[in-house]
């Protein structure tokens, strides 16, 4: 989906420098030189001292902006704590792509949840500076550039971060959870024809002028965003507040109404259009949950109706079988010749008698079963084997967010839950093979096999780590078929040899 945003191309304050790094990329179109990449990093929380005095850290640019840097003075206080920061070198943020417009700053719990703490906005000169207040006591610092101020996630274009200094007071801890970036392609966009033609003539304005379309645009980035996100569908009310505030705040930029209002009519649109953005995705998520439960239980309905039905079938088979028999039985007795007097009694020939092999038979039970079972689950999405460890469900790590389950995986893993909810004797081992050394997914997984009818104390769940790779980790494509989650299905009904495998008496001559 290409979606489109207003920019700042071209617009710039009459006192700032345009040599933004450029280049040509067809007639009429010019892209930045920096191409973003995501950047996982581990940032250094600090537990500030409860009202010890005013402690510094600093800030350095990451790969994406490496000329930047910063310092800031924080206080732990009675219910808050402080935070007075100053950056240097602050380029604009749409070098990184037209839809970025600002840069704000985050906070980041050691356990990986980030608040947003305020806009960083550079002024005249490449410099920025921000005193705010937070409820938090243990957190790092980062900078990231975003279409609008008023996100509520961090995007992943994270330009700076807080270094700790030698005379930095207070706790210092990692961050153990890796925050979850919002993924860059939500943001892209094409830009029209007309469009560029129209950014080609920028013109300088005022500072206060800057700002002022500063803010506009990244209300009208904001609602936008949430526009194609289906806010009109999902947050109808909050979406049509957002726009009208978008109006206003556009007729009062465009009336020259003055600085405080036309900023405070756009910061108030894109606080609306980001609570429309929140519950679409919210509602999206609640909804497709709802769609996905409702598939599984049907689909179960239907498999247990398959199986009664089968059942059923067997069962009239097999007493047509022994009507047969018994009528077989009496028409030979009725049509057998009287054995006569003086004929001397022969004794009965010699017959043959089965041989039945009650381990064989069994054994082919549960082969069949077992290929039923394969050929069932072989029927998802998901990469289903047959090994020695069991009927093996593979999910890739693709089909994860944030840890979670993604709405196409868990309709599968749903389907997995129904096949052995319909099949007792059953148990399933969910292996977390991501290198974290954590069983989150696993986890995730097994709520998800409970919830969909699994017995609970037959579904086990933990950490493999990285002891079971099945590609080279020396290249990307190989560590990333490594990281994934296996459900491995097994128990005495299905047996432990693969429907491939098979065992050969040895017999001495």
């Amino acid at each position: 989906m290409h979606l489109k945003f207003p920019i700042i191309i071209g617009l710039a304050m009459a006192s700032a420098s345009s040599g933004w790094p450029q280049q040509q990329d067809g007639p009429g179109r010019t892209e930045p030189l920096y191409r973003v990449t995501v950047i996982e990093r581990t940032v250094k929380a600090v537990n500030y001292q409860y009202r010890s005095g005013p402690t510094e850290i600093d800030f350095r640019g990451t790969v994406l902006l490496p000329e930047a840097k910063g310092e800031a003075t924080v206080e732990s206080k009675a219910g808050r704590t402080e935070i007075d920061a100053r950056f240097e070198h602050v380029l604009p943020a749409t070098r990184y792509g037209r839809e970025y417009l600002t840069y704000v700053l985050w906070a980041i719990t050691p356990e990986g949840r980030a608040r947003n703490l305020g806009e960083v906005l550079a002024g005249s000169s490449d410099k920025a500076g921000l005193r705010v207040t937070t409820d938090l006591q243990a957190f790092g610092l980062i900078v990231t550039a975003e279409p609008y101020a008023a996100v509520r996630q961090p995007g992943d274009v994270v330009v700076m971060e807080n270094e700790i200094r030698p005379d930095t007071m207070g706790k210092i801890e990692p961050i153990q959870a890796k925050f979850e970036l919002l993924p860059r392609g939500e943001y892209t966009y094409n830009v029209p024809a007309d469009q560029e033609a129209a950014e080609g003539n920028g013109r300088r304005v005022s500072m206060s002028r800057y700002e002022e379309l500063l803010e506009v645009y990244q209300a009208q980035n904001a609602v936008q965003i949430a526009g194609a996100m289906g806010a009109g569908q999902y947050a109808g009310d909050t979406y049509s507040r957002a726009q009208e505030l978008l109006r206003n705040a556009q007729d009062l930029e465009a009336r020259h109404a003055g600085k405080s209002m036309v900023i405070t009519a756009a910061r108030e649109a894109a606080q609306t259009a980001e609570d429309a953005r929140a519950i679409t995705v919210k509602r999206k998520q609640d909804s497709e949950s709802a769609a996905a439960r409702a598939e599984a239980a049907q689909e179960r309905e239907r498999r247990l109706r398959a199986e009664a039905e089968a059942q059923t079938a067997r069962a009239q088979s097999s007493a047509d079988r022994a009507t047969l028999d018994q009528e077989r039985r009496e028409r030979q007795q009725v049509e057998a010749p009287p054995p006569a007097a003086a004929q001397t009694p022969q004794p009965p020939e010699p017959r043959a008698v089965a041989q039945i092999d009650p381990q064989g038979a069994a054994r082919e039970r549960q082969r069949d079963l077992r290929m039923r079972l394969y050929q069932q689950l072989g029927a998802s999405a998901l990469e289903t084997s047959d090994t020695p460890r069991g009927l093996m469900v593979t999910i890739p790590a693709g089909d994860f967010r944030n840890g979670k389950l993604q709405p196409g995986a868990l309709r599968e893993v749903e389907q997995v839950a129904a096949v052995m909810m319909a099949q007792p004797g059953l148990a399933a081992e969910v292996d977390d093979n991501f290198d974290s050394g954590e069983a989150k997914r696993a986890g995730e997984v097994r709520a998800v096999l409970i919830e969909g009818g699994a017995p609970a104390g037959s579904v086990a769940a933990r950490s493999a780590g990285g002891s079971r790779p099945i590609a080279s980790n020396a290249t990307p494509s190989g560590r990333e078929r490594n990281r994934r989650v296996e459900i491995v299905i097994h128990g005495e009904a299905i047996g432990n040899m693969p429907y491939w495998d098979r065992s050969y008496p040895l017999r001495l001559r």
